[in-house]
């Protein structure tokens, strides 16, 4: 079985994590991996924690040297949007397009053929530690587990490779993520005028994806945060939201708002809570928060979901090179107490978690792109612009990287992965575990 036949088989699986919709990986998929793991005689275990899934295990003896992770668990889909059926691998000249195929099924695949040769080694000096978890998109819970695991155990290996980046590149920086949610009470008014409808899409012109992390701002063009600046450049009050709304780190693919333009016409209910959270969004994604290291991207902030419960509830993702939630939590309750004081404000962190920062000069770093370059990948270093599963190993000490093959369209429609490089990042993998393990 060669990697394009082994993810063809994992796309397969729908292992869509949507917990707004009690949506969750079902066990088929991990179960799947140890029975094919088990025909290639390398033993591993199915982890259930809160119903989330991961396939951990072990090879070689003596003191843990490495650790291999990667994730099978991926975004929800709209399937208007596809222009192939998501969870079936569709090859086109030199891209595998499918839900996971980029993100991150491909490393999933790799990297278990990878161990299938370092199994066959004899004289490996240290053991390698993999474990490909369900539930990195929505926070990771099960790679915390594993590290908490290994520490007592006394088995937290010197480097990780996680196998959960893209271009080909080994990452060395990911900046730290932080939930956030605003919510105001709706303020009904009579407003007479007329009712029209406007709707924002997003625009990203030179990196196509929906992932919050990529979005580039003066470069890309944030529904949300064009409907706002509607909004401020008019005296319209909203009656509603409407959107494609999938989660936290997605940046929705159509906005629709309907409102009322005041002047002639008939009477019609607005809602002024509505209107001052809309309005908001532009100087909350201008907020002022620092950082404590230096990050590429500096801090990305994305209000990437809008609910109504009762509430107008808006949810914003905030990516930075930091671990004060309170100095996060400081500078955006100045924005709001100038745009909108009545607002709640809630910040969500795992305190468990850390950022990405490995010197350029490590031996990891140094291995992995020397066999890149020997395998025809003349690359550097990069910062990727996500968080990963690698934040919660960092704390411990661990050296880390994250890197997979070329694709594109992450988090968003018609993903997928460049064929030529897939093919190469099984060798890849375990030609970097030797050279740092013989």
């Amino acid at each position: 079985m060669d990697v394009l036949e082994l993810l063809s088989e994992l796309v397969s699986f729908n292992t869509v994590n949507d917990p707004n919709k009690g949506i969750k990986p079902s066990k088929e998929c991990p179960r799947f991996i140890k029975d094919q793991l088990d025909s290639w005689d390398i033993e591993s275990e199915i982890i259930e924690r809160s119903g989330y899934y991961a396939v951990y295990g072990e090879i070689g003896d003596g003191t843990p040297r490495l650790l291999f992770m990667a994730h099978f668990d991926v975004v929800p889909v709209n399937l208007e949007e596809w222009e192939t059926d998501p969870f079936e691998l569709t090859i086109k000249e030199n891209k595998a397009y499918g839900r996971g195929s980029a993100d991150d099924k491909g490393n999933v695949a790799a990297v278990m053929l990878a161990l299938k040769e370092l199994s066959k080694e004899e004289k490996l000096n240290g053991r390698v530690i993999f474990a490909f978890t369900g539930d990195e998109e929505i926070g990771g819970a099960m790679a915390m587990h594993i590290a908490e695991k290994l520490s007592k155990e006394g088995k937290v290996p010197k480097y990780m490779i996680n196998a959960d980046g893209i271009g080909m590149k080994p990452i060395i920086r990911r900046r730290k993520g932080f939930g956030v949610e605003i919510k105001v009470y709706p303020r009904k008014v009579k407003v007479k005028g007329r009712v029209r409808e406007i709707e924002f899409e997003p625009k990203t012109p030179v990196v196509e994806t929906r992932h919050a992390a990529y979005f580039l701002p003066g470069v890309d063009t944030h529904p949300m945060v064009a409907l706002s600046h509607f909004l401020r450049n008019s005296n319209a009050v909203a009656i509603s939201l409407d959107g494609a709304f999938i989660k936290g780190n997605v940046i929705p693919g159509k906005v629709k708002l309907k409102y009322v333009e005041p002047g002639e016409g008939e009477e019609v209910e607005g809602d002024l809570s509505l209107t001052a959270l809309l309005k908001a969004i532009v100087p909350i994604v201008r907020a002022p928060i620092k950082a404590e290291k230096y990050s590429d991207y500096g801090v990305s902030i994305t209000p990437n979901v809008y609910s109504f419960d009762g509430s107008h509830v808006l949810k914003v993702d905030v990516r930075a090179m930091s671990y004060s939630k309170d100095d996060i939590e400081k500078t955006l309750r100045e924005v709001l107490n100038f745009n909108l004081p009545e607002a709640e404000l809630i910040i969500k962190e795992n305190e468990k978690a850390g950022y990405l920062f490995t010197s350029p000069d490590d031996e990891l770093v140094r291995v992995t792109l020397r066999i890149l370059k020997e395998l025809g990948e003349d690359v550097e270093p990069i910062e990727g612009p996500g968080a990963s599963d690698s934040r919660y190993f960092t704390p411990l000490g661990v050296k880390a990287i994250d890197i997979g093959p070329r694709g594109g369209n992450i988090h968003g429609p018609n993903e997928y992965v460049e064929v030529d490089s897939l093919r190469k990042m099984p060798e890849i993998y375990r030609r970097i575990a030797l050279s740092l393990l013989l």
